[in-house]
């Protein structure tokens, strides 16, 4: 049964607590991230209701090697598994999920998600997912 065991192979950690309402525009900005121990790191967004009729909502995929983000870049394409467009969410996608992934060398990451055209509610959470663990399995829960 091991093979089909993810649990002990990822590590959660809170990127952008669930957010009740965004109506100005302003950016979500996430936790930084710190791969040290890990191989990969994949966001998971999770969009509640979306309430402006043209809202869109970018991504924006950040990484340094200094723990307070000091220098930090935007991650090149070449580094991201899925698009930040297609991580992106829009005035349609209430009550969905997105992903994107970061294979890239920097130890420290950060993930913004910035509205536009929005005068609603935007409801919002993200997790950053730590996985292939150097060392296995990882604690439950999570430290």
């Amino acid at each position: 049964m091991a093979t089909r065991d993810l649990c002990h192979n990822v590590h959660p950690v809170r990127a952008i607590s669930p957010a009740a309402a965004r109506t100005d525009n302003t950016p979500f900005v996430s936790e930084i991230i710190d791969t040290k121990g890990y191989e990969s790191l994949t966001f998971l967004l999770a969009a509640g209701d979306i309430a402006d009729a043209d809202a869109t909502l970018t991504v924006l995929v950040e990484a340094s090697d200094a723990a307070n983000m000091a220098g930090a870049e935007a991650v090149p394409d070449k580094e991201l598994i899925g698009t930040e467009a297609q991580a992106g969410l829009s005035f349609a996608d209430d009550n969905k999920t997105r992903k994107i992934g970061y294979v890239g060398g920097k130890r420290y990451v950060r993930l913004t998600v910035t509205p536009a055209n929005n005068t609603g509610n935007i409801f919002l959470a993200a997790i950053a997912l730590l996985g292939h663990p150097r060392n296995a399995p990882t604690p439950n829960p999570p430290v």
